[in-house]
C-alpha cells in the first residue's frame, strides 16, 4: 500500500506511527491467551495477522514448545483465519460458532474445545467476565477517522465487544474494503448491566439508534496492520428442485396467513438463515405479489440484496453481508443508494431476544434433521459428532412471530431420512417449532399436541420411501408406550445405529 492509501485509510496521526508488519503485531499474541476477532460468516475477518501467528505458533510446535490460543469471533471467519490457525494446530478452544473443516476435526477427534452456543449471547457473557480475560483483539476496519473513530466493514458481529473487554487491540486497516461503507453500520451499546438494564429503542428493522462508527480507548492499540484482501466471497449453490419447492411452499403459506388476516399484506421481517435454501426462500420472493418487504436478520445474502435493488424490499437490517463475487459486483456499483437501505448492527442487537419478539419476525433456518414431534437437530451428525454450530437460529426461533425449519426430506442420495422417530440431538425444542417445510410438503404445528403433530410432519415432510417405516414406528409406539409422546427408547436410536453399522437407513 503507498503513502497516499496510508494517509486516506489511517487518518490519526499517532495511530498511523503504529502502522507494522503483521509478523509484528502476531507478536503480540502469546500461548494461552484469549484473542477475540472479528468477522462473521465470511465477512470482516483479519486477513493478516492469523496466517503470520499460525507461523508462530508453527514455529514453536517444532521447537517442543505449546502454543494455542482461545479463539473467539462473531461467527465462522474463513480459510485464511480459522484455516490457517487450525492447521496449525494453534485453537486450544474455539466459541461460538465454525465451519472450518479441519478445526472441525480436530474438535471430533477430541484434539481441541469447541462451545457452541446462542450468538445474541457471546457479547454479553465476554463483558461479564464468563470466558476470563480477553486479552487481544484483532478487528478489521475499513478505516480510522481523524478523531480515532473506525468505519467498521462489512461485518459488526462482536468486533464492538472485542474492542471494548481486550487488553490490547490490533487493528487491520483494509483497503479492499469501500471507504463508502462509512454510515452504513449502527453501533448502539447503550445496554447496561443487570438490574438496571434499558430497553432497546429500536422499534422498526430501519431504525438507527447509535453511531456509525465504532470506537476504543486508543491508547490500547498496540498495532495497526494495512491489508488490501477480500472477503471470503463464495458463490451459493443456485437453487435446485428441491430448494425451489420449499420456497414455493413457504411463499404460499405467506399468502395464508395473509388472508387470515394474521399477518400484513408486506408480511413481518424476514430472517433467513446462510445457506441455498434461504436463498431460493428469498429469490422467489421476487416474484410473489409482496411488496414492501423488510429484512431483520444476521447475514445479508445475494437474494436479499436483490430485493433491496428491485425495490421490492425497503430495508434490511443485519449484523454482515456475505455476497458471491458477482452480487459484491453489484453492491459496490450501487454502495452510495445502498447504504441508506442496508444498516449492519452488532449481532447482540441484531440478533437480540427481545428486539426480534417485538419486530415478529419470520424466522427461516436449516436443519440437520427433525423428529415425528418436532425436536430439531441442528449442530450434531449421528448425535456425537459436531458439523458448524447453532449460530442464531436459537436466538430467532424462540422468539419469531412465526419459526420455521427447512430440510430436504433425505440425504446422502436417499440413504439418509431426515425426518426421524426421535432426532440424535436436540438443538430446538418442540416448543420452539412452528412450522416444518421439506420438499415434499409443509407441516404447521401450530396448535397442535405431540401426537396431532406426529401425523402432519409424517404425512406432509417425510420422503414416501421412509413414510411407512415412520408411521409403523409411531403406530407400534401407540401401542406400547405412554400416550402423550409415543416412543420406542431403543428401537428411535437404532435408526441412527443402523445407519452407521450399515450405511443404509433403508432397511426394515
Amino acid at each position: 500500500m503507498n503513502s497516499i492509501n496510508h494517509e486516506e485509510r489511517v487518518r490519526h496521526e499517532g495511530l498511523r506511527e503504529k502502522i507494522m508488519s503483521a509478523e509484528q503485531a502476531a507478536e503480540f499474541i502469546h500461548n494461552d491467551m484469549n484473542v477475540g476477532m472479528s468477522g462473521f460468516t465470511g465477512a470482516g475477518y483479519p486477513k493478516a495477522i492469523p496466517a503470520a501467528l499460525a507461523k508462530r505458533m508453527e514455529a514453536a510446535h517444532a521447537r517442543g514448545e505449546a502454543f494455542q490460543i482461545g479463539l473467539f469471533t462473531g461467527a465462522s471467519t474463513a480459510a485464511e483465519c480459522d484455516g490457517v490457525l487450525a492447521k496449525a494446530k494453534g485453537i486450544k478452544m474455539r466459541s461460538p460458532y465454525q465451519s472450518d473443516p479441519d478445526f472441525r476435526k480436530q474438535v471430533n477427534a477430541g484434539e481441541a474445545h469447541y462451545f457452541d452456543m446462542h450468538l445474541s449471547h457471546v457479547a454479553q457473557q465476554s463483558t461479564f467476565g464468563f470466558y476470563g480475560d480477553m486479552h487481544v483483539a484483532v478487528v478489521e476496519v475499513a478505516g480510522i477517522l481523524p478523531d480515532g473513530r473506525l468505519i467498521p466493514s462489512t461485518s459488526i458481529g462482536t468486533s464492538n465487544a472485542w474492542l471494548h473487554n481486550a487488553d490490547k487491540i490490533i487493528l487491520e486497516v483494509n483497503s479492499r474494503q469501500s471507504l463508502l461503507l462509512e454510515g452504513m453500520h449502527d453501533i448502539y451499546d447503550d445496554i447496561g448491566v443487570p438490574p438496571n438494564r434499558t430497553p432497546i429503542p429500536l422499534i422498526t428493522p430501519g431504525g438507527r439508534i447509535g453511531s456509525p462508527y465504532m470506537t476504543c480507548d486508543l491508547s490500547k492499540v498496540v498495532g495497526i496492520v494495512l491489508t488490501d484482501s477480500p472477503d471470503r466471497n463464495s458463490k451459493f449453490a443456485d437453487p435446485d428442485e428441491k430448494s425451489n419447492k420449499i420456497a414455493d411452499l413457504i411463499i404460499d403459506f405467506f399468502g395464508h396467513e395473509v388472508k387470515k388476516g394474521r399477518m400484513p399484506a408486506n408480511l413481518l421481517p424476514i430472517q433467513s438463515g446462510v445457506g441455498n435454501v434461504a436463498n431460493a426462500v428469498l429469490a422467489g420472493l421476487q416474484n410473489s405479489p409482496f411488496e414492501n418487504l423488510t429484512g431483520f436478520t444476521e447475514v445479508m445474502q445475494d437474494g436479499m440484496l436483490d430485493l433491496i435493488m428491485s425495490g421490492k424490499m425497503t430495508m434490511a437490517s443485519a449484523t454482515a453481508m456475505s455476497l458471491s463475487p458477482e452480487a459484491l459486483d453489484r453492491f459496490n456499483a450501487n454502495i452510495e443508494t445502498l447504504r441508506k437501505r442496508i444498516i449492519l448492527r452488532p449481532q447482540e442487537i441484531s440478533n437480540h431476544p427481545e428486539v426480534s419478539r417485538r419486530l415478529g419476525v419470520l424466522a427461516i433456518n436449516a436443519m440437520i434433521e427433525c423428529d415425528i414431534y418436532g425436536n430439531v437437530n441442528s449442530t450434531h451428525v449421528m448425535g456425537t459428532n459436531m458439523m458448524n454450530g447453532l449460530g442464531g437460529s436459537g436466538d430467532f426461533a424462540r422468539n419469531a412471530f412465526t419459526s420455521f425449519f427447512v430440510t430436504p426430506s433425505v440425504a446422502k442420495e436417499g440413504a439418509i431420512s431426515c425426518i426421524m422417530p426421535m432426532v440424535s440431538h436436540v438443538d430446538h425444542t418442540e416448543h420452539d417449532v412452528m412450522v416444518i417445510v421439506s420438499e415434499q410438503g409443509l407441516a404447521d404445528l401450530r396448535g397442535l399436541a405431540p401426537r396431532q403433530r406426529a401425523k402432519v410432519i409424517i404425512e406432509k415432510c417425510a420422503h414416501p420411501d421412509y413414510r411407512p417405516m415412520l408411521q409403523d414406528y409411531y403406530d407400534r409406539s401407540v401401542k406400547t408406550a405412554g400416550m402423550h409422546t409415543p416412543h420406542m427408547l431403543d428401537e428411535a436410536l437404532s435408526w441412527h445405529q443402523r445407519y452407521v453399522e450399515t450405511g443404509d437407513m433403508r432397511i426394515a
